[in-house]
């Protein structure tokens, strides 16, 4: 049966890559993860299969951290509605214009870059809010929309995951919780930070192209096409910065109060769920006041706009849902300890951690979620972690950093159809320009990843 426990995963890339659905793919890996545990348990039908992945869903959502993932991922919605419908957005921008910070191209695209920074509480919206208010600018200085779509999918998922006060932070503790690690789970999280080494490589990449005004390989042959390619969205006239600054602000600083608030007064034990969860709610309530007290909406259509932003996030609720659900199946079925039996039985040591980053890739590319391959890698690196004695901070910043590596190269991610779209040019044409820059961080990064492991383990 040990072997056997590696078909779900192999089941949900399988799916993916053939019917290019991922909410299909993670539903059928939990129906044929909640079969082979009938069979483990020697019960010889598996009619029971669909009734039992039915009821891990609701075991999944019924936890408390689980839950908070969730609403947070649905009230995060809400936020961004009201931030992008209010106009807030545009009036940010137009007052860095009027201020001369968009003079060049230079400055073009240090500003997208902001954006795309300043909006880390989730990276489809990130790229969606970069994108769509930045193709102006670009059109104006001769700039292309695959160099557009470029910097804000570069810049918006490795910005989340190196800060962390996200979705993405929030749902990573929640699956380091459930083992009993060396250190905290909110600490070993922080400590992956400085060596998610293909976040900071890329960010760097990003920045060298913005700072150089030079661009290579395909993305130099759109350039000189500056083939643009319309979208219908169109940003709301611009009305008050605030609408936009004061939430964000009040997220940011009450999100790093409340984990003070859960922690007793030490950060690094404060709950990552409980926090980001208080802290959006907090600034959408903020977020929501403005509109009300401005007169810029009415209750019922500020209400609306909540239930609509809401509404745009389901289906990466549902890929989250059914991400966690995924992974306590595999956790059943010992998916993670047979694999890290192999593991630690055939490779070297120093190439565990680089291997893990390679397989974080290509899982990623396969299924175009991170969110499934954090799901799935993590149950498998913590008992690599438990049994071998790594690095936890070094294994976390590996899964994340192939987590992410995998998603700038693959067709089929949210977030590479989101940034194209945002950006006003074509999927196919944003992976074949970006891809050459995602492999070059990632060779980067194999290296990086190699020789701390020679360094950390010896």
């Amino acid at each position: 049966m040990d072997w056997m426990s590696v078909i779900p995963p192999l089941v949900a890339i399988a799916v993916v890559f053939w019917k290019k659905e991922v909410i299909l793919a993670l539903a059928l890996a939990v129906l044929s993860a909640e079969a082979l545990i009938l069979v483990n348990a020697d019960i010889t039908t598996s009619y029971m299969a669909p009734i039992n992945a039915i009821e891990r869903v609701v075991d999944t959502a019924a936890s408390p951290g689980n839950t908070r993932v969730l609403i947070f991922s649905v009230l995060v919605g809400a936020l961004l509605a009201f931030i992008r419908d209010s106009g807030g957005v545009t009036a940010t921008v137009n007052f860095l214009v009027n201020k001369g910070v968009a003079k060049s191209r230079k400055q073009v695209g240090g500003l997208t870059m902001f954006t795309g920074i300043a909006v880390f509480i989730e990276s489809n919206l990130s790229v969606l809010t970069a994108g769509i208010f930045a193709r102006g600018l670009f059109d104006r200085f001769n700039m292309s929309r695959a160099r557009l779509a470029y910097i804000i999918d570069s810049t918006s998922a490795p910005v989340c995951i190196l800060i962390l006060l996200n979705g993405w932070g929030a749902f990573i503790l929640s699956l380091l919780d459930a083992y009993e690690l060396p250190a905290s789970s909110a600490s070993i999280l922080w400590g992956s930070v400085f060596f998610n080494f293909y976040a900071i490589f890329t960010l760097l990449i990003v920045a060298y192209t913005i700072s150089a005004d030079k661009v290579h390989g395909p993305m130099a042959e759109e350039e000189k096409a500056l083939s643009h390619v319309e979208v219908s969205h169109t940003p709301e006239p611009a009305t008050k910065a605030r609408f936009m600054l004061v939430p964000l602000l009040v997220m940011v600083l009450s999100m790093v109060g409340f984990m003070f608030w859960t922690g007793n007064g030490v950060l690094s034990e404060g709950s990552g769920s409980k926090s980001v969860l208080y802290a959006t709610a907090l600034a959408t309530a903020i977020a929501y006041g403005l509109l009300l007290v401005h007169k810029r909406f009415t209750h019922k259509e500020a209400v609306d706009i909540g239930f609509k932003g809401m509404g745009e996030l389901l289906p990466l609720v549902t890929i989250v849902l059914l991400s966690l659900t995924l992974g306590n199946s595999l956790k059943v079925l010992g998916t993670g300890v047979f694999v890290a039996g192999i593991v630690g039985e055939y490779l070297p040591m120093v190439l565990i951690v680089p291997m893990l980053f390679i397989a974080g890739g290509i899982m990623s590319f396969t299924t175009g979620t991170s969110w499934g391959t954090f799901a799935i890698l993590i149950p498998i690196g913590v008992p690599l972690i438990q049994s071998l004695g790594l690095p936890p901070s070094l294994v976390i910043g590996a899964i994340l950093g192939g987590g992410i590596f995998g998603d700038h190269c693959s067709p089929i991610s949210d977030t590479t159809a989101v940034s194209s779209l945002a950006a006003g040019t074509d999927v196919l044409t944003h992976v074949k320009t970006q891809f050459p820059y995602a492999l070059f961080a990632g060779a980067l990064t194999l290296i990086a990843y190699f020789v701390a492991s020679l360094v950390m383990l010896g």
